[in-house]
């Protein structure tokens, strides 16, 4: 059961770097490692991808600690997990600094980034790989149009303008459900996650209307990705 998950996985994976040209030949990809299933499902199929001739590539992945968040990570579970799949592991620390006045999603959002950039400069990286699947997609997606008026939503490439890295999201196709199904059979241990505002964001209310949307019309995801792929 797992073998036949993880093709069907590896299948999607494959689909969305070939469509979007996510992965090249000298590429060296770091993964921002989370310790959620998404995140540890890239860096299992980028592990396996490092390991095949063709695209010849290299894989580092990076997991940031925010002090001020109540992020409880267990990271010799995460070095271990790593290890089995071929991929350095470094682990950095950073801190918010004032800006009380901003919101405390956007703080840990853009305190991340900063610190996943700066270690992808400091290894030599081209690539960030991020674990959005199919549902981060269509939220980001709806968030846009109710709040901002944008049919528009997170591509699966994104280069950058003021450094040579690019932005990837292999999972782009994936709905999380499949994701959790995997995870479940591969016993992946789930990080202690403390997010006093976890319930109170605009992407959680668009979860739960993206499910009722679902019960609408049980084809809406095809019609919703197709708006998301006439852009990517």
């Amino acid at each position: 059961m797992a073998e036949s998950q993880f093709l069907h996985l590896w299948h999607q994976f494959h689909k969305a770097c070939a469509t979007y040209s996510l992965l090249a030949d000298g590429d060296h990809v770091l993964i921002g490692l989370s310790g959620g299933k998404d995140s540890l499902l890239l860096v299992e199929l980028l592990g396996k991808q490092a390991r095949i001739y063709k695209p010849s590539i290299r894989v580092t992945a990076v997991h940031i600690r925010i002090a001020e968040r109540k992020y409880m990570s267990d990271t010799s579970y995460l070095e271990q997990f790593c290890q089995a799949n071929g991929v350095p592991l470094i682990v950095r620390d950073t801190h918010i600094v004032g800006e009380e006045t901003k919101s405390p999603c956007f703080l840990c959002s853009w305190y991340r980034r900063k610190a996943l950039l700066q270690v992808a400069q400091e290894q030599g990286c081209n690539k960030i790989a991020f674990g959005h699947h199919q549902d981060d997609v269509l939220q980001t997606l709806l968030m846009n149009m109710v709040y901002v008026g944008r049919a528009t939503s997170i591509p699966p490439l994104l280069r950058l303008d003021k450094m040579p890295i690019s932005l990837i999201r292999p999972l782009w196709l994936i709905r999380e459900e499949e994701i959790s199904r995997y995870a479940a059979i591969q016993g992946y241990v789930r990080q202690k996650v403390s997010c006093e505002f976890e319930q109170l964001t605009n992407r959680y209310r668009m979860r739960q209307l993206l499910k009722t949307l679902e019960e609408l019309n049980p084809n809406v995801r095809s019609s919703l990705m197709r708006v998301c792929q006439s852009s990517a």
